[in-house]
Parts: C-alpha cells; sequence; structure tokens
C-alpha cells in the first residue's frame, strides 16, 4: 500500500503535530547519519523543539561540538565565488555596460563604413547619417593599417 503526500501545512492538532514531529526527528536523524556515512564527511543536527527542554543533537553533543568548532575555524570562502545579491548585480550590471559599450562601437563603426561607401558611390547620406570625421579618420587609418600589414605579408 502506498503512502498518500501529506500537504505541507500546519498541523492545527496538538498530538498530531507532536507525532509528527518525533516521525520527522527520527527520519532526519537517519538522513543525516547516511550522509555522514555515504559521503564520509562530518555532519550534525541541532533541533530546538517545544516538545522537549532540551535540544535534540545528533550524533552527540561532543560530535556537534567538534563539527562547529571545525566549521567556525576553517578558512573565509573565497570572496569571487560567494556572492550577495548586490554585489552579483553590480559585477552584472558592469559587465552588462561593457557589452553595451563595445557593441556601441561597433555599430559606429558599421555607420562610418556604409557613410564611406555612400560618399564613395556618390550617393548623399541623408539625415538620419550624422558621421563625425574624426570617426571616418579613424576607421581610414585602421583600414590602412590593415593594408599596410597585408602587403608586408606578401613581402
Amino acid at each position: 500500500m502506498t503512502r498518500n503526500k501529506v500537504p505541507l501545512a500546519y498541523l492545527p492538532s496538538d498530538a498530531a503535530r507532536k507525532t509528527t514531529y518525533k516521525k520527522r526527528m527520527k527520519g532526519l536523524a537517519k538522513k543525516v547519519s547516511e550522509l555522514t556515512i555515504l559521503c564520509g564527511i562530518e555532519a550534525c543536527a541541532i533541533v530546538f523543539s517545544p516538545y522537549e527542554s532540551n535540544p535534540k543533537v545528533w550524533p552527540n553533543s561532543r560530535g556537534a561540538q567538534q563539527v562547529i568548532a571545525r566549521f567556525q575555524n576553517a578558512p573565509a570562502p573565497d570572496e569571487k565565488r560567494n556572492l550577495n545579491q548586490e554585489s552579483f548585480a553590480r559585477q552584472r550590471i558592469a559587465k552588462i555596460n561593457a557589452q553595451l559599450e563595445k557593441q556601441r562601437e561597433e555599430n559606429c563603426k558599421k555607420v562610418t563604413k556604409l557613410a564611406v561607401f555612400q560618399c564613395a558611390e556618390g550617393k548623399s547620406m541623408g539625415d538620419e547619417m550624422i558621421v563625425d570625421l574624426d570617426d571616418i579618420d579613424r576607421l581610414t587609418q585602421e583600414n590602412i593599417s590593415k593594408i599596410k600589414n597585408k602587403m608586408d605579408e606578401f613581402i
């Protein structure tokens, strides 16, 4: 016989809550035990309950203290990999701004090339194409240097 899925909601009955707590606590201790055995790691579980005066500690309080001490003595995690929401957003914004600037430069080069080719063919650039003479000069110098490099390769 299969079990029915229990909806995750607050149990109104005090007795049902207490029995569920005991069953789930056994299951949690078993899972932590399996995790330590199967993966060969140190783990502990500390659960505070309104049903008991002392917290439940697994495997025992000495083992939990050792795990906690090891955790506290561990080196700080790498800042690059451990980001909070704000620093992640700042890094992402900086990266996107750099991509945007690169795309703007590429677009500017393409518009300038188009304007130069249209002028070379004797066509009017129109009002929508406003090109700076410095951009045309930069594009021309880049193309001249590329041509010189190609000529040097052949010679």
